[in-house]
């Protein structure tokens, strides 16, 4: 995937808390190929009626909406099971960034592996940014800096994690950059103790 170091563009609020994974998309759309895209069932139930028409009111069915780049929402984001299929259905909508006070631990990992930034912000900026959407938003991970109508402000990120977002990689990628010290490592050790070294 490929990597970034600023997203600009429009953002939305979806002034909600505990939004769980479940919530993000539904069990029952998890058996759609990933190929096909997962950006249509992000939060579905919510974003429905009992008739399963769009609801006019909520935030992410707005005119404009669909363009939204970063997405400005409350605490415990993406709490609840393990399923990376919630981050696919955001990063498959369009997403980049999600911003709030907390994020669910396992979410925000598999975020990252995905290309899209979990940014924490206090609870008290985050309600200022929710009060601006939707509007232009700019986010910059070399800087650590949200910049909204009003003003700009710091998040802090694991260095791992912002070099993995600047990167486009996931675990995998970060292990195969450090290669040539893994392979030098295991010919140290297999000098020193050739006994524990497989025939």
């Amino acid at each position: 995937m490929p990597g970034w170091t600023v997203q600009e563009g429009r953002a939305v609020a979806l002034p909600l808390e505990n939004v769980d994974t479940d919530q993000l998309i539904p069990a029952r759309f998890m058996s759609t190929p990933r190929s096909e895209g997962y950006g249509g069932f992000l939060l579905h139930d919510l974003r429905h009626d009992a008739e399963g028409q769009p609801d006019p009111d909520f935030p992410l069915n707005a005119p404009g909406a669909e363009a939204a780049r970063i997405l400005v929402t409350r605490r415990n984001f993406g709490a609840g099971s393990s399923r990376e299929a919630a981050v696919y259905a955001l990063v498959d909508a369009g997403f980049r960034v999600v911003i709030a006070p907390s994020f669910g631990d396992i979410f925000s990992s598999n975020a990252v592996n995905n290309g899209l930034l979990p940014a924490q912000l206090d609870a008290e900026a985050v309600e200022t940014l929710l009060a601006a959407c939707p509007c232009e938003m700019r986010v910059d991970l070399e800087a650590g800096t949200i910049s909204a109508p009003g003003g700009a402000v710091g998040f802090t990120l694991d260095r791992v994690w912002r070099q993995k977002l600047m990167n486009g990689w996931d675990d995998i990628d970060l292990t195969l950059a450090h290669d040539s010290e893994i392979g030098a490592f295991a010919e140290t050790r297999k000098r020193a103790q050739p006994w524990t070294w497989p025939a």
